[in-house]
């Protein structure tokens, strides 16, 4: 039976967030302790997503855009940038989440939380989300994906998630399929956030995409200035 929560995880990284629930520890030692010194300190994204980037392109987003690392850590951003903008604060200026955030981070913002729109596991359609938007430049050309077969196939997957990983990476992108996964504005921030993880928005194709992802998503624009905002490297 395919395991949806830890596959999820191991597109995103170090489950960060359950490493310190299970240590029980201040959430900024026990982050300091693994490493990734805290939210900005830009530590490099690891599982799948990292593969799917490539070198030139995780290298630049290793500044300060996805070295968080695990489930938790999205759900996390999502919330913050979910509160600012309810509050009515300005996106440029607006506090980011700190590794004590994962404390208190609204249930509904977690993957596990409720299924997607159709009825499958929402961490399926995040797992969606990423490789649409890692796709989006044509990065994963064929030679790509054969690659990317190789190293999923080391990762010790049972073999329903190699089965749902390799689908997902040769199907052509359907945004209007990812988009229609959500159930709701909490599901709908946090598929552009890990889509934002996946993109550079230097790269016009790239950013195009994902404009027109929130747009389908129906996000108010500026919530979507707030969920960028987490994402950018600070300090």
């Amino acid at each position: 039976m395919l395991d949806a929560k830890n596959l999820l995880e191991q597109f995103l990284g170090p489950n960060a967030g359950n490493t310190m629930r299970q240590a029980g520890g201040n959430a900024k030692q026990q982050l300091d302790s693994m490493g990734m010194g805290g939210f900005g300190g830009g530590a490099v994204v690891g599982g799948l997503l990292g593969l799917m980037l490539g070198g030139k392109k995780m290298k630049k987003m290793a500044k300060g855009v996805v070295g968080y690392g695990g489930a938790a850590a999205a759900g996390a951003l999502a919330y913050k940038a979910y509160q600012n903008w309810q509050q009515g604060k300005a996106a440029a200026t607006a506090p980011v989440a700190t590794p004590a955030d994962y404390a208190s981070v609204d249930p509904r913002f977690l993957p596990e939380s409720a299924p997607a729109a159709d009825g499958q596991p929402f961490q399926l359609a995040l797992i969606k989300a990423m490789i649409g938007a890692a796709k989006a430049d044509g990065h994963i050309d064929a030679e790509e994906q054969t690659s990317l077969f190789e190293q999923v196939e080391k990762m010790g997957l049972d073999a329903e998630s190699k089965a749902f990983v390799f689908d997902a990476l040769t199907q052509p992108v359907d945004m209007a399929a990812i988009a229609a996964s959500a159930q709701g504005m909490e599901q709908a921030t946090e598929i552009y956030l890990v889509s934002r993880m996946a993109i550079d928005v230097d790269h016009p194709a790239e950013r195009a995409y994902l404009q027109a992802l929130s747009h389908r998503l129906n996000l108010p624009a500026e919530l979507v200035a707030h969920l960028d905002h987490q994402l950018a490297p600070h300090g």
